[in-house]
């Protein structure tokens, strides 16, 4: 039987995500930075000009000064933003670790005004796909079992059907993938650390980990996933969906069999029959 939402089990642990957020390091933000520059480079290709942004962020001043107007909301479950207030809401890189990604999206579409934008960015499937890989196989080699360590990211496509499932029009979804080094496991996972993006999975372990396992992923990790300068190589991948407030204004595709040219003319070229 199905659960309703208010008692359905939470695959994060939000509390544990909070205590995170507060020992990261500025320095290590390197993601978020490369979001804010995926969304100014989206925004230069929009030919309008936003008066009442809004931007939903666990890091205000990453953002803050970007848009002197615009309202910092923290990315809680709930969010405070107010219905049909803005024309642009931006959610940025913490779709990932929301408890209820679609419900985020309803809640950012109800903040805008007609044909206002909203823009999120957050991490993608391929995210550590090379850490993922090799901590998953230490864990059944050494202990014969796999535990939850990494969250779950969702695909391109799966992000992209959210934005429809949100009512939002004009839905796109693309990414940018980026490649980082480290020295070691002990320092990728350092700098994870630091970003405030190590583990808060609610059924994550609760108990230390085995150094043999962390060893045999290092040895998997390096025999797997290295550099030609011999260092550890890490993917992450940022989705950035975009999708507009419905609006009488906006286009609307036509209707089939309302086309007024045959393709083969507007192409220029000769119509042939398919092969049987």
């Amino acid at each position: 039987m199905k659960l309703p939402s208010d008692t359905a089990p939470s695959l994060f642990d939000r509390a544990a995500l909070t205590l995170h957020r507060r020992r990261a390091h500025d320095e290590a933000l390197f993601l978020h930075r490369a979001a804010v520059d995926e969304v100014q480079d989206r925004l230069s290709m929009v030919n309008k000009t936003f008066k009442a942004p809004a931007v939903v962020t666990p890091f205000p001043h990453v953002w803050e000064g970007l848009w002197p107007e615009a309202r910092i909301i923290k990315d809680d479950e709930v969010l405070d933003l107010t219905s049909g207030t803005h024309d642009l809401v931006i959610h940025a890189m913490a779709l990932h670790w929301a408890n209820d990604p679609v419900g985020q999206l309803i809640q950012c579409h109800r903040a805008l005004k007609p044909d206002g934008l909203l823009l999120a960015v957050c991490l993608g499937g391929d995210t550590l796909q090379e850490l993922r890989a090799a901590l998953g196989q230490a864990e059944i080699e050494v202990t014969g079992g796999l535990s939850p360590r990494i969250a779950p990211m969702a695909e391109l496509r799966d992000l992209g059907a959210l934005l429809q499932r949100a009512g939002l029009a004009l839905p796109v979804a693309d990414k940018a993938t980026l490649s980082a080094e480290y020295r070691d496991l002990t320092h990728l996972m350092q700098d994870l650390r630091q970003m405030g993006e190590t583990n808060a999975l609610a059924n994550r372990l609760k108990q230390p980990t085995r150094r043999v396992v962390f060893e045999k992923a290092q040895e998997l990790y390096s025999a797997h996933f290295t550099t030609a300068k011999g260092r550890l190589a890490a993917t992450f991948e940022l989705v950035c969906l975009t999708g507009w407030a419905p609006d009488d204004n906006q286009p609307k595709p036509l209707r089939p069999g309302s086309a007024r040219m045959r393709l083969a003319d507007a192409l220029g070229t000769d119509e042939g029959k398919l092969p049987d």
